[in-house]
């Protein structure tokens, strides 16, 4: 009965009006990351496209998470960090509806990020990453536009929480 009651409540703070705006804004972030890795997916499957000598677009596939990391080739290993993943996207959405606007804001950019690329290892067993930034032969991760929201909700969060007064 509790449970009931929780998800009643949960429904009306997702109601809320900034919520409904909040969450199209994490639509137009889904659907930004999903426009950038459609055109990268049709256009640069075996080429690489140079733009300067600081940034080159080429298609690679991320298995893992977070640059990489946790990569592996066991089909049940990507499934529970697929799994994973999923449920600290709800957990997002949850803290999300029942948070301060400012926060709203901060998770909404996160949980866009989060879902474009939640979205890819479901459909395409697999992130597409495709921005290389490099200077001579030092290259960081390559990254998408998910990667990029996804680490400035974060570095946001970070940011606010010194300014917050306790």
């Amino acid at each position: 009965m509790n449970f009931l009651i929780g998800l009643r409540e949960f429904k009306n703070h997702l109601l809320k009006k900034e919520n409904i705006f909040f969450s199209i804004f994490v639509i137009i972030i889904f659907f930004l990351d999903r426009l950038s890795k459609s055109y990268v997916i049709d256009n640069f499957k075996e080429v690489s496209y140079y733009v300067n000598r600081f940034i080159n677009f080429d298609l690679t596939w991320n298995i893992g998470i977070a640059f990489s990391f946790l990569s592996t080739d066991s089909t049940l290993f990507y499934n529970l960090i697929t799994l994973l993943i999923g449920l600290i996207i709800l957990i997002l959405i949850y803290i999300f509806a029942k948070s301060e606007i400012i926060d709203k804001f901060i998770y909404s950019i996160i949980i866009g990020g989060g879902l474009g690329n939640f979205y890819d290892r479901l459909i395409y067993k697999g992130v597409p990453d495709f921005i290389d930034l490099h200077y001579d032969n030092f290259h960081w991760f390559t990254f998408n536009v998910a990667d990029i929201f996804i680490t400035t909700g974060i570095m946001i969060y970070i940011l606010k929480s010194f300014f917050e007064k306790k």
